[in-house]
C-alpha cells in the first residue's frame, strides 16, 4: 500500500489539538494510519479551546487549579520535554478514553491509570502540575497558533513547514487507501497558494450521524460544545 505521493523522505507534520476536541481525535487516528504506510514525523502542539472560546470574566486556564483540557496538555507538555513520543501516546490514551469510552482523562484517577498504561514515569501527574512552566509551554503553542497561523480551533497542521490547514475533518477517520487518499488530498491544499477552504455543508442527516458517532464523547464530557465557524 503506498501514497501517490510516493516514497518521499520523511515529512514532518506539525499537529495542533486539543484533547476535548472529537475532531482533531479523529483526525489523529487518521494521521496514525497515514504514519504506519508513509515516513512521517508528528510533532504534537497545543491548542486551548477554553482558551479561545472563554466567555468575558471567566478564569482563564491557567488560572484554574485543574481545566479540563489544559490540565491534560500540561501533562503533555512535561512528557514532551523528554519523550514525543509518550506524548504521542497519551493524546492517543485519553482521546480513546473520552472519545471512545466516554471517560473524563482530567479526573487523576483515570488520568493516572492512562500515564501508567503507556509507561510514563511514576509521579508524571503530580510532577507536571506542580511544575508551573508547563502553564508557560501550553500557552506559549496556543498563542503561536493564534497569532502567526490563524488559529480558532483544531486540528491544525503544517507538513514541512507548509501554510497552515485546519482539518481536515472527517467523521469517522479513514483507514487503509482511504486514508492514503485523503493525505494525497492534504498534499495537494497545503501546495496550493491563495487556497483557503474546501467545505461539505453538512445536512442535517448529517449532523444526526456525526452526533450518534460522537456518543461516548456527548456522554462523558462536562462542558459546553462550542463550534466557531471559519473567519
Amino acid at each position: 500500500m503506498r501514497s501517490m505521493s510516493g516514497p518521499d523522505a520523511t515529512r514532518t507534520v506539525e499537529f495542533f489539538f486539543d484533547p476535548m476536541c472529537p475532531y482533531a481525535h479523529q483526525t489523529s487516528i487518521w494521521l496514525r494510519e497515514v504514519r504506519r504506510h508513509v515516513p512521517l514525523e508528528v510533532d504534537w502542539r497545543f491548542f486551548s479551546l477554553e482558551e479561545v472560546n472563554r466567555p468575558e470574566g471567566k478564569k482563564h486556564p491557567w488560572e484554574r487549579p485543574i481545566a479540563y483540557g489544559w490540565t491534560p496538555m500540561r501533562v503533555a507538555a512535561w512528557l514532551r520535554r523528554t519523550d514525543m513520543d509518550l506524548c504521542d501516546r497519551w493524546y492517543e490514551a485519553i482521546g480513546d478514553a473520552l472519545h471512545v469510552h466516554g471517560r473524563r482523562f482530567h479526573e487523576q484517577a483515570v488520568a493516572e491509570e492512562l500515564l501508567a498504561s503507556i509507561g510514563a514515569p511514576d509521579g508524571t501527574w503530580d510532577a507536571a502540575l506542580a511544575d508551573p512552566t508547563t502553564h508557560d509551554e501550553v500557552r506559549a503553542d496556543h498563542e503561536f497558533a493564534v497569532r502567526e497561523y490563524g488559529g480558532f480551533g483544531v486540528p491544525i497542521i503544517t507538513i514541512d513547514g507548509s501554510k497552515p490547514m485546519f482539518g481536515p475533518v472527517v467523521v469517522p477517520a479513514p483507514m487503509g487507501d482511504d486514508a492514503l487518499r485523503l493525505w494525497d488530498v492534504v498534499l495537494g491544499y497545503v501546495s496550493i497558494p491563495g487556497l483557503y477552504e474546501i467545505k461539505t455543508p453538512k445536512t442535517e442527516g448529517d449532523l444526526r450521524a456525526i452526533g450518534e458517532f460522537f456518543t461516548p464523547y456527548l456522554t462523558g464530557r462536562q462542558w459546553q460544545t462550542i463550534q466557531n465557524p471559519a473567519p
